[in-house]
C-alpha cells in the first residue's frame, strides 16, 4: 500500500476549492425572492415571531442557502475522497448506477456510495441505495468471478456505531477516511487545506450576500407588507395557494 502524500491532497484542494466557492456565489446571484419564498415554510417563521422584513428574508435565505451549500460541498468532498483513494488504492469514479467510487483493497472489490454525513436518508432512499448495491455486486461478481465484492456507504463526517448493516457497511468520519486511504489521522489532516483562501472567498460572497439581503428586503416589504407590517395571510397564500402565482418579471403575451 502506498503512503498518502498530504501535499498532493493540499494541491488538489487548492486547485479545486475555487470551483466550489464560484458555484456558491453563482447560485446566490441567480436567486430570486419568489423562488426562495416558495421553498420554505412560512408557518415556521410566523411561529418564531418574526416582525421585520429583513429578519424574515435573512432567515429564509440562510435556510435555503444552507441546504444548497451542503449539496455543493458534498460533491466537492466526494471528489477529494475519490482523488485520495485513487492515489493509494487506484480507486476510480464508478460508472455503475448509484455508485461513486470503486477500488480494490486486500484482494476485495469495494463499491462505495459517498454521502456528506450519516443522517442523509429516509427509508425509500436507503432502499434505493441497497438496490443499487445489489445490482452493482451482481454485475461485478459475474465479471470478477471469485473475487469478493463489498458495498459501502461512506460518510465524510459523523459517527455510526453499527458498521455492519444487513447487506453493506456504513463507515463514517474517521473510519471512512482511513478506509479509503489507510491513514487513521487523515480525517483531521484534511481540515486545514479546506481553508485555502477562505477569507478572500468569503469576503466576495459576503458582499454579494449583503446586496441580495437588501434587494430581497425591499422587494418583500413592497409585496408582502402593509404599512410596515408583514401580511402573513398574503405570504401564505403566495406560498401555498392552489392558484399558482405568476412568475416575477414574466412578460405577458400580447392579446
Amino acid at each position: 500500500m502506498k503512503k498518502l502524500n498530504l501535499k498532493e491532497v493540499t494541491k488538489y484542494v487548492e486547485d479545486n476549492i475555487g470551483a466550489f466557492h464560484l458555484k456558491r456565489l453563482t447560485a446566490l446571484e441567480k436567486l430570486r425572492l419568489h423562488e426562495v419564498l416558495q421553498r420554505k415554510n412560512p408557518y415556521l417563521f410566523k411561529a418564531k415571531n418574526m416582525l421585520t422584513a429583513q429578519d424574515l428574508v435573512k432567515n429564509v435565505l440562510d435556510a435555503y442557502l444552507q441546504s444548497q451549500e451542503e449539496t455543493m460541498f458534498g460533491d466537492f468532498m466526494e471528489g477529494i475522497a475519490i482523488f485520495i483513494c485513487g492515489k493509494i488504492f487506484g480507486g476510480v469514479k464508478s460508472k455503475l448506477v448509484g455508485i461513486d467510487l470503486e477500488f480494490e483493497r486486500d484482494n476485495t472489490k469495494y463499491v462505495v456510495e459517498i454521502k456528506s454525513g450519516p443522517n442523509w436518508a429516509n427509508s425509500s432512499q436507503t432502499k434505493k441505495m441497497r438496490d443499487n448495491f445489489a445490482t452493482a455486486i451482481k454485475n461485478l461478481e459475474i465479471e470478477l468471478k471469485d473475487k469478493k465484492v463489498i458495498a459501502v456507504n461512506g460518510c465524510c463526517y459523523g459517527r455510526e456505531n453499527q458498521i455492519q448493516k444487513s447487506d453493506y457497511l456504513k463507515l463514517c468520519g474517521q473510519r471512512f477516511w482511513e478506509f479509503i486511504s489507510g491513514d487513521n489521522n487523515l480525517y483531521t489532516e484534511i481540515i486545514e487545506p479546506l481553508g485555502h483562501k477562505a477569507k478572500q472567498q468569503n469576503e466576495d460572497f459576503l458582499i454579494a450576500y449583503s446586496q441580495i439581503i437588501n434587494k430581497f428586503t425591499l422587494s418583500f416589504a413592497l409585496e408582502f407588507c402593509d404599512d410596515g407590517i408583514i401580511n402573513w395571510e398574503k405570504l401564505v397564500q403566495f406560498n401555498s395557494s392552489t392558484i399558482q402565482p405568476e412568475k416575477p418579471n414574466k412578460k405577458r403575451k400580447k392579446e
